[in-house]
């Protein structure tokens, strides 16, 4: 027999609907005007953990389950992206930081996708960490470490140092200043030969703004007040009274590898990998991480970017997946 559970604090309302398996059907009920990217999914999580994902994630419940039981989402990300870069078995036995947990789906995904490892996640903050810890405890996960970082400019003490560290779908959401000062900090406790992987961070100049306003055209090369103003009058997905510091926190200004590699030192200490010498370049990389949908535009787009990489020698891509090494 289904049930419907109301939000305490935001106006939707969760179904569940039981299954002959012992899945469940959730369904999210949004209220008119409210904007949900994934509104169903069918979860083999318990019906008292998908309360709590959803008393903390309201409307995105079903795209957090998913992050960890779809296997087109994080996995295809780690499997895409990551292991473009290393085959599984430069894991084995590491230690390895995923910073910016969040709610643990990372944490699991390369738990059960890499060999045996030592993972450590680190979350800011502490409703998401409840909740990767929950989900740690539903697989039974009882060595994986999770912490939560005291601020949002600090680590927590005694984290040591690490052969891999993750910085998956984290450096957008950083404010200018966070971005200076954190990405260095986790730098430290990089091993001298380890790599940093930081993917999913959209192209800072893309000409379609694809993360936070999902599909508005050149507000990346409006002012910063323009695109404030466009995305709170054109962008469902923005609140007429969002703040700038709020979309920046969601991602709207993405970022570039010259920054990138710039915070971390320059080309003298963080040098770019390539990818493994099937896969190509980073534009065919990209491209591969594709799913099917609209396969004619995508291949049109990838054309267009390779003919750029070969008039200007650099390889731009819409959203950046960078495995960096720490030089000497």
């Amino acid at each position: 027999m289904s049930a419907t559970f109301e939000h305490a604090g935001r106006k939707c309302s969760l179904r569940l609907e039981p299954l002959a398996d012992g899945r469940h059907r959730i369904t999210v009920e949004p209220y008119p005007g409210q904007a949900v990217q994934h509104r169903k999914w069918v979860t083999s999580y318990p019906v008292d953990l998908v309360l709590q994902f959803f008393a903390t994630k309201d409307l995105s419940v079903c795209d957090e389950i998913m992050r960890e039981e779809d296997p087109r989402y994080v996995e295809h990300k780690v499997r895409s992206e990551v292991l473009a870069y290393l085959p599984p078995e430069a894991f084995a036995g590491k230690r390895i930081l995923d910073f910016g947990c969040g709610s643990g789906a990372s944490p699991m995904v390369l738990a059960r996708v890499l060999p045996p490892c030592e993972i450590v996640g680190v979350e800011l903050v502490g409703q998401l960490l409840e909740l990767a810890r929950s989900r740690a405890q539903h697989f039974g996960r009882t060595s994986l470490q999770l912490l939560q970082s005291p601020s949002g400019d600090s680590l927590p003490a005694g984290l040591g140092d690490f052969d891999f560290i993750m910085f998956n779908a984290v450096f957008e959401h950083l404010l200018p200043q966070e971005r200076h000062a954190l990405l260095p900090l986790v730098w430290r406790h990089l091993r001298p030969g380890g790599v940093l992987f930081l993917n999913q961070t959209p192209y800072r100049w893309s000409p379609v703004e694809t993360h936070t306003t999902q599909g508005m055209p050149f507000i990346n090369y409006l002012p910063d007040s323009v695109t404030l103003w466009a995305a709170r009058r054109f962008c469902k997905r923005i609140a007429p009274d969002e703040s700038w510091e709020s979309l920046l926190r969601r991602g709207i200004r993405g970022g570039t590898v010259p920054e990138i590699v710039g915070i971390l030192g320059g080309p003298g200490r963080a040098g770019l990998l390539r990818p493994m010498p099937e896969i190509g370049d980073r534009v065919d990389l990209w491209f591969k991480s594709l799913s099917a949908r609209h396969a004619w535009l995508k291949r049109s787009l990838w054309m267009s970017l390779k003919l750029s990489k070969w008039a200007s020698g650099k390889e731009i891509t819409p959203t950046l997946s960078l495995a960096i090494r720490k030089l000497g």
